[in-house]
């Protein structure tokens, strides 16, 4: 039986330090969820960076290199960097740590699009940094940037060490996209498709949309030469989790994507997400994949060919 691949995204870019305690910002902080995640059951780590100081969200290297070596000393998950970054970065600096570390795996969004974060600041009066709430607010005339010339850049001059991605598909025609690469020879199987449901600019989470995107995704690729996973925003998170579970999928959780746990409760830590997915995967007798099956099914070049 095929096993479940656990992502868990640590930090991103969207949450700021005033929303959870729990949001790791430090490299410290940054380094010690991922290896307790990683030891709760995730395979595939998703990192993003911020400034220590204040939370803000990075894209440079030096900050990254405060906590990569420790993760790739600490556990063999497969780390996966980001390449969307915020969307107010510009592609440069969203690509300049994954240029520099040479990864297994990076995140692609896979088109441009509205990115609106501005409903979250409605719901705090007292920041703890003032960049916060004109960052979130700001966000009404945010458009994060990937067109395809960028796309393809991504692709050829990232994925030229060997490194995969993580397809982040926002809407129906983001997975259009994907075909259009997968036809072009710059995206080869097996390849890894993310499903994300409920930005504000991106499809709805909604259950009927899961089941149409993967009935599109089939519909464009065919069975044997992708895999797929859900994340959701927010409250979707864990639903959509186990929707795509049982559809045979495989599911992304972390404090980058809800910083809940359950009803009204903040997530403690990101371990608690994995925890909890592991449950419920374990109750519909699911088993998550390790690391080292993870790579075998994404065909990853494997933890001795970064530059961590």
């Amino acid at each position: 039986m095929k096993k479940t691949i656990i992502t868990c995204a640590i930090t991103g870019g969207i949450h700021t330090p005033t929303m959870s305690d729990a949001l790791p910002v430090t490299p410290q902080e940054i380094a010690d969820q991922s290896v307790a995640a990683a030891e709760a059951g995730a395979a595939i780590l998703h990192l993003h960076a911020r400034v220590p100081e204040t939370g803000e969200p990075t894209g440079d290297p030096d900050v990254y290199g405060q906590f990569l070596p420790s993760i790739r000393q600490r556990t063999d998950a497969v780390i996966n960097l980001t390449t969307g970054g915020s969307p107010s970065m510009a592609v440069s600096e969203r690509l300049s740590a994954a240029s520099r570390f040479s990864p297994e795996m990076c995140s692609l969004n896979m088109g441009s699009m509205n990115f609106g974060l501005f409903p979250l600041a409605d719901r705090f009066s007292n920041w703890k940094h003032g960049w916060e709430e004109p960052y979130l607010r700001n966000s009404d005339d945010f458009i994060f940037r990937n067109t395809f010339r960028d796309i393809a850049y991504i692709l050829e001059s990232i994925g030229e060490g060997g490194t995969r991605f993580e397809h982040e598909c926002y809407d129906v025609g983001h997975l259009y996209t994907v075909a259009h690469f997968l036809d072009r020879g710059l995206i080869k199987p097996p390849f890894f498709i993310q499903m994300v449901f409920g930005v504000l600019g991106g499809i709805g989470a909604d259950p009927d949309n899961l089941t149409f995107m993967h009935r599109t995704a089939q519909r464009l690729f065919g069975a044997d030469t992708y895999h797929w996973s859900v994340l959701a925003a927010g409250r979707h998170q864990m639903p959509f989790a186990t929707q795509a579970a049982m559809l045979g999928g495989h599911v992304r959780v972390g404090l980058e994507d809800s910083l809940y746990i359950g009803r009204g409760q903040l997530s403690a830590s990101n371990a608690d997400q994995v925890t909890k997915i592991v449950r419920i995967l374990d109750e519909l007798g699911l088993e998550p994949a390790t690391p080292g099956e993870a790579r075998e099914m994404l065909g990853l070049k494997g933890g001795d060919r970064v530059g961590i």
